[in-house]
């Protein structure tokens, strides 16, 4: 894939970039050793000082670089300027809690004695330069959440970003350096997806973050594993959205829309099965069709508008064949399913609805990147949690009721990293993020996520012999 912003809705490419040569790689990973080796002894004070800088420079770039994410990958104008605020938040939330979440730990006097010591600590430590291998759909905030946790550890970035978001890519090294993070402590590396595997196995690189495809994944899981070096994978997910009889259904509705189309459907945790109890069923359903059927879709620069195209032309073949993979065998659209009818230009595709889905279809397994729910009908709790858990995926999940023990029979069972109650799935920088099954491992945000790339350090000192003055 080329390096180059293309306008996803127009489909004209509007700017390429060449890819880094290797002894320019070379020189990159030599910087960023060398930063390291500076930048680890900086106190928190200091690392505080520079990401809150950050995160002020964010703020005053807010509209421009809003602007740019939407043009290089379609995401509505209103929605790019709320995540770039969402990234100086958390830029801030690690600036100020980074010295508690990491604060040495000290073990009980009695297992200290019991150790032989005098005394013993647990430290984190940082492990060096991490190499963050990051996708498109929030091509800031996928990084910030990696890059804040990680900078604020004494840790520095190195980003392999997705190729069709190069301009987002640079933002964030320029970022950086302006803020008055040391050379070499943030770089963007514009290189292909092939340039990874070598890069991940440079010594000068101690571990790996991937937020992406399963198929990413695996690959550099395989490679991070024969060189024994750490990883957090954050990947897919069909996260289902589960609506009991006692909930508000007119509430459900709304915030299902929203939760499926957010980001023009292309979220890892957007909310992509609903599946509703019989006796609700129809109320939702249609509630929930109608707040599809009635989204604008167009122009993401207008502030009017709630669903833009597709980031890719592959991305929307993808998503049309596997609605018709589920018509042809039996599936309704309740709406969509179809090309909106004069858009000639971009990657744009209907908000849709189906029903009458089945284990037979593609859609019930894999993953839909896009604007397309799947609604199912369930007799009760049982069935709920058995169609819940029928996925490989196991990101996070959406459960509606006001009954307490079906809150905990969903907590309790579901397969999934989160269980958000009456709400919508979101990720806070105070709460770990992550899923299990080929959802990946390892979890980012929160002290979790500060510590993922820590060396967790016991520093034992013994106990001087009994007797001795």
């Amino acid at each position: 894939m080329p390096i180059a912003t293309v306008n996803p809705a127009t489909g004209e490419t509007l700017k390429t970039f060449d890819a880094l040569g290797p002894e320019e790689i070379e020189r990159r990973l030599t910087r960023a050793a060398t930063a390291f080796a500076q930048y680890r002894t900086t106190g928190f004070d200091r690392r505080a000082e520079l990401l809150n800088r950050a995160a002020d420079l964010l703020d005053e770039d807010r509209d421009d670089i809003a602007r740019t994410m939407t043009t290089e990958m379609g995401k509505p104008v209103t929605a790019a300027r709320a995540e770039a605020a969402k990234c100086a938040k958390a830029m801030r939330w690690y600036a100020e809690n980074a010295r508690e979440l990491l604060a040495d730990e000290y073990p009980s006097a009695d297992d200290v004695t019991d150790s032989g010591a005098s005394r013993a600590i647990v430290r984190y430590r940082p492990l060096g330069v991490v190499l963050a291998v990051m996708p498109w759909n929030f091509p800031l905030w996928q990084v910030v959440r990696f890059a804040a946790p990680a900078l604020m550890a004494s840790n520095v970035g190195l980003l392999k970003h997705a190729s069709n978001v190069p301009q987002t890519a640079l933002y964030l090294e320029d970022l950086f350096r302006r803020a008055g993070f040391p050379e070499g402590c943030f770089q963007t590396l514009l290189v292909g997806s092939g340039a990874v595997e070598d890069i991940l196995r440079d010594p000068r690189v101690a571990a790996a973050t991937l937020t992406g495809s399963e198929p990413a994944g695996r690959s550099v899981a395989a490679v991070a594993g024969d060189e024994v070096k750490r990883t957090v994978l954050e990947l897919g997910g069909s996260d289902p959205f589960v609506v009991m009889p006692s909930a508000d259904i007119a509430r459900a509705a709304r915030t299902a829309v929203t939760a499926r189309v957010q980001n023009n459907g292309q979220s890892c945790i957007a909310a992509k099965r609903f599946i509703v109890h019989t006796d609700v069923y129809d109320d939702f359903c249609e509630r929930f069709t109608a707040g599809m059927r009635d989204l604008a879709v167009g122009d993401p620069m207008r502030e009017s508008t709630d669903v833009g195209p597709l980031a890719s032309e592959q991305g929307r073949t993808d998503i049309e064949e596997l609605v018709d993979d589920a018509l042809r065998l039996g599936a309704t659209a309740q709406c969509g399913a179809r090309r909106p009818e004069g858009q000639d230009k971009g990657w744009f595709y209907e908000p849709t609805v189906l029903t009458g889905v089945t284990d037979s279809m593609r859609i019930h397994r894999e993953e839909a990147f896009g604007p397309v729910a799947t609604v199912y009908r369930v007799s009760g709790l049982d069935e709920a949690v058995t169609l819940a858990n029928d996925s490989p995926f196991g990101l996070s999940s959406n459960v509606w009721t006001r009954d307490d023990a079906e809150v905990e029979r969903f907590v309790r069972d579901l397969d999934a990293g989160g269980v958000f109650v009456n709400g919508m799935t979101a990720s806070h920088p105070a709460l770990p993020f992550g899923g299990v099954k080929r959802s990946g491992y390892g979890r980012e945000l929160s002290g979790h996520g500060i510590r993922e790339f820590c060396n967790v350090t016991t520093v034992w000192h013994a106990a001087e012999p009994a007797g001795k003055s």
